[in-house]
């Protein structure tokens, strides 16, 4: 009932808002005759500040349209990967017409971040992910909003999101032969389980992960959230909690943790922080610091958006996280996608390195919750095992704002780096001299049929066998790729081939997998298919 009160009031309210927004621009227009009053601005900074305290927040958007990559303007293409009920693995896909950077774009790391399912939208990393697309190819998990889920796609519990995390662990490891994994605050746990799992299996896990304040054993310094979910009961929060989504939404009936219940909880941790903040935004509203006011627009826009959770996974996370620690105890059962019940054991990761971060003075996840998962990894050597505590940094800035760019993602781009295989320039460079030692069999049958032109071609062919056997005495440990593919390419050279579609001047897709062994049974081209 709630729920479907919280609806009315805001229904209710939406006109007033909207109302509120127009007299704010009437008062605040010098053209306006409302705009020459004597109290004009202070009126518009009122009825502006009316406005953003009733309207209603939506989903914002990554908004990242270029990145620059060592100088270059490079754009980005944003595009879903995989579309599943209560999520999108979404990919930021790097264009540019730049040989040098395009080369590379090629080379550079995949690395899937996966956004918490708090509250917040996944565009909360948005610097996170903005930072990481200079320097590698970035993939992050969107979570749907539940309400919009119907419920014919069924419920979504904690194993849930341990498998969807496999699942799209395995595609980037299809695609591109491995990918390194971040995880930002309440993930951390479920990605140390579905790591632990592929482990367990003897499947190939990635090459790191790190993971960035999270709860991963919430005993330790416990925070004002761990104590509320200590301190209530796993029926208090069933019964006062979860509430069923109103007729108005395609997700009518299901349960879930509506988002501004959420809300109202993070308004509550800081309520002095923000009554000072809007207060602020009015006075730079009156002193016409448009710099000061859209700052606060941005964060608010992004803060005040929230999701509803499905019922089934909060609760799962209060218990199996916050209560039970089954983690840490190693009592932690997850159902896979066949239904079948598997324990969750750390200690069976021994191949992936791990880089773990925590602030300071983080209020959320306290020092200790996420430093805890080297402990319970102890087949992982100690070589590849990393911590870096954040001086001064609170939950927010070990991924957001200046020290998450300056102190925080140096350290993780330089620990990706060294676990990042390089094979690319093998590739590349063994091409040409695969030609020299085998003609094809279609350039030797035109040799026989037309001999005026296979004089034609034997010149240049001359030279690129000349070329390439300096470029052998370099590369004289490369591995020797298939004649049929190379002379393709030595082919389309002589023949001076018009150059490659401008879709071909993309970083590479995930279709095309770039390990060394696989060279021989793809097509060669100057660029990757987009």
């Amino acid at each position: 009932m709630l729920y479907q009160i919280y609806e009315t009031q805001r229904s209710i309210m939406e006109p007033f808002s909207d109302l509120a927004e127009i007299a704010a621009k009437l008062y605040s227009n010098p053209l306006s005759p409302l705009g020459q009053l004597p109290m004009a601005q202070r009126i518009s900074a009122g009825y502006d500040l009316m406005h953003r305290l009733g309207k209603d927040y939506v989903k914002p958007e990554f908004g990242i349209r270029t990145v620059d990559v060592k100088g270059v303007d490079v754009a980005i293409h944003e595009r879903v990967e995989i579309d599943k009920p209560f999520c999108e693995l979404r990919r930021f896909k790097r264009f540019s017409d730049d040989t040098n950077t395009l080369s590379s774009l090629k080379g550079q790391p995949v690395v899937l971040i996966v956004a918490p399912l708090s509250g917040h939208y996944s565009t909360l990393l948005r610097d996170t992910v903005r930072t990481m697309l200079s320097d590698h190819k970035v993939y992050i998990t969107d979570w749907k909003n539940a309400r919009l889920v119907p419920l014919s796609e069924g419920a979504f519990h904690l194993d849930d999101y341990v498998n969807y995390v496999q699942e799209f662990i395995r595609y980037l490891q299809k695609g591109y032969g491995n990918c390194h994994v971040l995880s930002v605050c309440q993930p951390t746990v479920p990605v140390l389980a579905a790591i632990s799992l592929m482990a367990s299996r003897g499947e190939t896990t990635p090459l790191t992960m790190t993971m960035m304040g999270g709860p991963i054993d919430a005993r330790k310094s416990p925070t004002a959230v761990n104590d509320l979910a200590v301190e209530r009961s796993h029926s208090w929060f069933e019964n006062n909690v979860i509430y069923r989504v109103p007729d108005s939404f395609p997700g009518a009936g299901r349960r879930v943790y509506p988002g501004f219940l959420q809300h109202s909880g993070f308004i509550a941790m800081n309520p002095d922080r923000h009554a000072d903040s809007h207060y602020d935004y009015f006075q730079n509203l009156i002193k016409g610091d448009d710099s000061g006011a859209e700052s606060h627009r941005k964060f608010y826009d992004e803060y005040n958006a929230v999701l509803d959770m499905d019922a089934d996974y909060y609760l799962d996370t209060i218990k199996t996280v916050f209560q039970e620690f089954n983690l840490v105890h190693g009592t932690w059962d997850v159902k896979n996608e066949k239904g079948k019940i598997e324990r969750v054991c750390p200690a069976d990761i021994s191949t992936t390195a791990m880089l773990t971060v925590e602030g300071e003075f983080d209020d959320i996840s306290g020092a200790g919750q996420s430093k805890a998962a080297h402990n319970l990894c102890k087949n992982i050597g100690a070589d590849k095992l990393e911590h870096l505590e954040v001086k001064g940094a609170g939950h927010y800035g070990i991924f957001s704002g200046r020290r998450w760019r300056e102190v925080v993602y140096p350290v993780l781009k330089t620990f990706i780096r060294k676990y990042q295989p390089k094979v690319a320039k093998a590739v590349v460079n063994t091409a040409p001299t695969a030609a020299v030692q085998a003609p094809t069999t279609a350039t030797q049958a035109g040799a026989a049929s037309q001999p005026t032109q296979a004089k034609t071609t034997t010149k240049p062919v001359a030279k690129t066998a000349s070329r390439a056997s300096a470029k052998a005495s370099v590369v004289s440990k490369a591995p020797t790729v298939s004649t049929t593919t190379t002379a393709k390419k030595t082919s389309a050279k002589t023949a001076k081939a018009a150059p490659a579609p401008a879709a071909a001047r993309t970083e590479q897709a995930p279709a095309a997998p770039r390990a060394v062994k696989s060279a021989a049974k793809t097509k060669p081209t100057p660029t990757s298919k987009a």
